[in-house]
């Protein structure tokens, strides 16, 4: 995973940075902020997460409360992987506890090109490269400019419509309604340096580099991360009403490595400037890198939101909102025309300047770390420390 370095953003720790160690000092999950001089417990002052993003300032929250100091920040980051944890010092976990997980598919036009090839090849890889040249040359053109819900947009479902085109992936990407579905449970989310699952099942598959947003009860965007939002595509290819197959197993999210606060030097308009670029690192030498520009999603991410949260629908422990990507990888990996898939031990690396970078490493859903630790278990150590 690297050390603290890698894991921070460009600008180390001037921004609202915070997250989650587990501390087996008292056998739970502490609320952490990520500062020059190291990891700061906030747990005294805020149980957890949700506690902190439900300020009405989260940025001036955090940086008005204090902590003893549980370790240096490469110390906390060294001993996270599984393979080398010395169980009786902290470790990193995702920075969201109590957050509903939500995610917006289909929000690019590539991702959803690739989503239509996926449906119309039936979930196999290697007809994929066929129905690629049929979708684009019947699409004609470029999609980039084209606004979901606008006059634009439905008089071109009417032209696929006649030709025979139409597709549930277009309807979520051009139409009025954003596709938002609930990617994981609550506390089911792992953090930097935790393996990410996939389905030994599934044959055609890739990471998901996206920015996750934070969001509290009320609708306010309070701050921002990163995500990997696992992808099964010959799983969601066979049918979409497996996206739940698809999308939620084992350490299928992962999130962090920190919540960057909203602040005077970090807003909402850096994270429409953004850049998420990408990098699978394969024990067979083989070596992919992408970038997903969020200019070039077709909904504004406040719009995703506004869709996600309001009078039909509410979140009183907020939510975190994965914004889809860009990331469609054709790239062949083993068998021509097969395009790409994870292999076990593949280590992603997804990373935003302003952000920094969320490592993990790939391994079968089956066989990862089981998600064991539930609200229940939250709620009992957090009554035996005291905290609530």
């Amino acid at each position: 995973m690297g050390d603290a370095a890698d894991l921070l953003p460009a600008d180390g720790t001037v921004g609202a940075l915070a997250g989650r160690v587990f501390d087996p000092a008292v056998g739970g999950p502490s609320v952490i902020a990520i500062r020059a001089e190291g990891v700061v417990d906030l747990s005294a002052r805020f149980a957890t997460m949700r506690a902190l993003t439900e300020q009405a300032d989260p940025a001036a929250a955090l940086a008005a409360a204090d902590g003893p100091v549980l370790a240096s920040l490469d110390e906390v980051v060294a001993n996270t992987p599984d393979d080398v944890r010395d169980p009786s010092c902290p470790w990193l976990l995702s920075p969201i506890d109590l957050h509903v997980v939500k995610a917006a598919g289909v929000t690019f036009p590539v991702s959803m090109i690739e989503r239509m090839i996926e449906e119309r090849a039936g979930g196999a890889a290697d007809a994929a490269a066929d129905v690629r040249a049929e979708v684009l040359g019947l699409l004609g053109g470029s999609l980039d400019d084209l606004v979901p819900g606008s006059p634009e947009a439905a008089a071109l479902k009417e032209l696929l419509i006649e030709r025979g085109m139409w597709s549930q992936y277009l309807e979520v990407g051009i139409g009025p309604d954003a596709e938002v579905f609930t990617k994981a449970p609550v506390l089911a989310t792992v953090g930097p340096g935790a393996d990410v699952g996939v389905l030994s099942t599934s044959a055609w598959n890739n990471p998901e580099p996206e920015l996750v947003l934070v969001v509290a009860s009320d609708g306010r965007i309070v701050g921002a991360t990163l995500g990997n939002d696992v992808n099964l595509r010959d799983i969601e290819g066979r049918s979409a009403l497996l996206l739940g197959k698809a999308k939620d197993n084992n350490a299928s999210a992962a999130v962090g490595p920190f919540i960057r606060f909203f602040d005077d030097g970090y807003a909402l308009d850096d994270v429409r400037r953004a850049e998420v670029s990408l990098s699978v690192e394969g024990a067979d030498g083989f070596r992919l890198e992408a970038s997903s520009p969020l200019a070039k999603i077709s909904r504004d991410p406040a719009a995703l939101v506004a869709q996600t949260i309001g009078p039909h629908h509410r979140y009183p422990d907020g939510f975190v909102l994965y914004l889809g990507t860009l990331f469609a990888p054709i790239q062949d990996r083993d068998e021509p025309g097969h395009g790409f898939t994870h292999q076990e031990d593949d280590v992603v690396t997804i990373r935003e300047p302003r952000l920094g970078a969320l490592v993990n490493r790939v391994r079968p859903s089956e066989t990862v770390a089981p998600w064991s630790f539930g609200i229940d278990d939250l709620y009992r150590n957090l009554a035996q420390r005291g905290l609530i």
